[in-house]
């Protein structure tokens, strides 16, 4: 019976492991004091937006981000915690988190890890301000876009006054020939 106890909790550190390995963004978080009813509106957001919530037992989350290179982020654990894993944005998890956060006085960010980097709640809520990924992107494009634009205008201006010149002095000789 101890047996199987001890694996299945092995089972559920290696879980843990693999989604903090994958994951973009994670976010820790106190949820003590928010309601059933909170916590399934939390966690309905988060499946929306393809972010994983779940709660586990801190000492196997100690095992599974000690198993990742992130003991550090141990220190963290204290008292009820939930951890939410953003796969596809590394925003998404942040912001998600963020908002429900000004909702709902009781949830308390604690940490995070983005691109293997432990961050604090500051960051977390610089983060959770960023637009997403595709935003930056169309907004970095369009920065781009404009100096393009003025070059290939200046470059037609050039050659439209060209082919006026060419105009005029064709105009001219023919006015000459007449």
């Amino acid at each position: 019976m101890r047996e199987q106890v001890l694996q299945g909790k092995k089972g559920i550190v290696e879980e843990i492991k693999e989604k903090v390995d994958k994951a973009q963004s994670v976010v820790l978080v106190d949820y003590r004091g928010l309601k059933v009813d909170e916590l399934n509106k939390l966690r309905s957001k988060c499946r929306e937006a393809g972010v994983d919530y779940k709660v586990y037992k801190n000492t196997l989350m100690r095992f599974a981000f000690k198993e990742s290179g992130f003991e550090d982020f141990n220190e963290f654990l204290a008292g009820p915690n939930a951890v939410a894993f953003g796969y596809n944005d590394p925003v998404q998890a942040a912001k998600i988190i963020h908002e429900f956060s000004k909702e709902h006085d009781n949830l308390e960010i604690k940490a995070g890890i983005v691109d293997g980097n432990i961050i604090d709640i500051n960051e977390i809520k610089e983060l959770a301000n960023l637009p997403s990924r595709e935003v930056l992107i169309a907004q970095t494009l369009g920065g781009l876009n404009g100096p393009i634009s003025g070059f290939v205008n200046v470059l037609q201006g050039n050659l439209r006054n060209l082919v006026y010149a060419l105009n005029a002095i064709k105009e001219n000789q023919e006015a000459q020939e007449a």
